[in-house]
């Protein structure tokens, strides 16, 4: 038996307006070359210009991911040539990342597992290549793009406990608002080191890496591909081959190149960026605007107001949705009944219309107004929904919906049973079949009858009652 050992690099590419030391806008674009300027070419004579704002959010992130912040940004020269880099060097971070030593809990299963982060640290994006079979095109509109690299511990132990980090580091990147993290334009992608080890063995297994793998689901196949041949290869006695493979679209690995040594980047501190000092105020008020994360929310949703696992992390997903959610219970609504609205009406909604729930035309406040009237009895839970659609359609505030089509709920026992008494004389038959048959089945179509008949404002529950009563003195009576 063998210990799988894993480590993941993640870069995640930051959203902001221009690129992290140019004024190029840092905005995708299918047209090659168009978002470029003198610095990301490397052109002669040109000077780097640090993008404050890249590096708040790389900060933000750090401090999302529970690290140590530096007391001062400074960037580094990692020498290097490679045609996506033009200067021949990138400009990076070593010295003093953005953070070091911090962990992000996740939810694998029902179970919470800790990844540790070795550090975060802020650098530029190369350029990206197109390969044909006699040449090779550069596209440099993607050459100096804020990046940031995430390298974990390796401490993740399955393609499944991998696959969970990066869901919810990317859920980390969503809720900050520091990056759109599409995979499918390459904002967030990662390399995987995976070694195997004896059981009870504290010695490392000889590492091999896989770079660049953009879906989160190739991320898996990738390792439980890697694990079953690198097991083999062990149990047959051979050496695994320090190395760099890729993950092709038949599932499967393929070298592309060994990886004897680690390559000397002859690392120095970039001298056309100044150091800057980070004020302990700055922190703090950067601290201070951290939203309540994905998984500190779903065990808020468990603990606190005993929501179903499901539900609960419907509702934690999205942070827009968890703030809706949130803001409703603000007003005092029933918990059941917000989570209920909030994951079927307004999910679905917004589903249906494809819009965001910031775009929604009901509010927060109007939904608990609904809701405080289902709560009441005042209008019935199906009656609440039905004015839900109603009011979003037409752009309605459902309350003046409610009381415009005079649609509360029926509640006095008086009304009802004189409502069930008129639909029983009206469906004689039925009554039959209960009395003579005993045929319980008729009781559901009485439901539905006063339902139909009183415009679906009868309570349910107490017309249920009410039902089996009548149903009964009428078989007794008839005895």
């Amino acid at each position: 038996m063998y210990k799988v050992v894993i480590g993941l690099e993640v870069h995640c590419e930051l959203k902001t307006k221009s690129k992290n030391f140019s004024s190029a806008p840092n905005t995708f674009s299918t047209f090659p070359n168009s978002n470029v300027a003198a610095v990301d070419l490397g052109l002669p004579g040109i000077l780097p210009v640090v993008n404050k704002e890249a590096c708040r959010k790389a900060l933000l992130t750090a401090m999302a991911l529970n690290c140590q912040n530096p007391d001062e940004v400074i960037f580094d020269r990692k020498n290097y040539f490679y045609p996506d880099l033009p200067k021949g060097y990138q400009i990076t971070q070593v010295t003093k990342p953005m953070g070091v030593n911090g962990y992000l809990d996740v939810l694998v299963g029902d179970k919470i597992k800790r990844v540790k982060i070795h550090q975060l640290h802020l650098e530029e994006d190369t350029a990206s290549l197109e390969h044909h079979p006699k040449y090779s095109l550069i596209d440099y509109n993607r050459s100096g793009i804020p990046l940031i690299e995430i390298v974990t511990e390796p401490c993740i132990e399955s393609g499944e406990e991998a696959v969970a980090f990066l869901e919810d580091l990317r859920d980390v990147f969503l809720f900050l608002g520091v990056s759109e993290a599409k995979s499918n334009y390459g904002q967030m992608r990662c390399d995987v080191n995976i070694s195997l080890m004896e059981e009870g063995s504290t010695k490392l297994g000889t590492k091999v890496e896989m770079k660049n793998i953009n879906a989160f689901n190739n991320v898996k196949v990738a390792i439980e591909y890697e694990i079953k041949r690198q097991s083999a290869l062990l149990d047959k006695g051979e050496k695994i081959i320090q190395e760099t493979r890729r993950i092709a679209e038949d599932g499967k690995t393929y070298s592309m190149r060994e990886k004897v040594d680690a390559i000397d980047y002859k690392y120095f501190i970039e001298p056309n960026i100044p150091s800057t000092p980070l004020r302990h105020e700055y922190l703090e008020e950067l601290r201070s605007s951290l939203p309540e994360l994905k998984l500190d929310r779903y065990l808020k949703y468990i603990n606190k107001y005993n929501i179903g696992k499901s539900d609960a992390k419907v509702l934690a997903k999205v942070r827009s949705i968890s703030d809706y959610f949130e803001e409703v219970l603000s007003y005092g609504s029933d918990v059941s009944l917000a989570v209920n609205f909030v994951t079927t009406s307004i999910l679905s909604t917004l589903n249906k219309l494809e819009i965001s729930v910031d775009e929604l035309f009901i509010s927060p406040k109007m939904l608990s107004e609904v809701i405080e009237y289902v709560y009441q009895g005042k209008i019935s839970l199906d009656h609440g929904k039905k004015i839900l659609y109603k009011a979003i359609e037409e752009k309605i505030d459902p309350i003046e919906l409610i009381k415009k089509e005079n649609l509360k709920q029926i509640n006095d026992e008086d009304e009802l049973l004189e409502l069930i008494k008129k639909v029983m004389d009206d469906n004689l038959e039925q009554v039959r079949q209960y009395i003579e048959e005993d045929n319980k089945h008729v009781i559901n179509f009485f439901i539905g009858q006063t339902m139909k008949v009183s415009n679906r404002q009868a309570n349910p529950n107490k017309s249920l009652e009410l039902i089996k009563c009548e149903l009964e003195r009428r078989k007794t009576d008839g005895k």
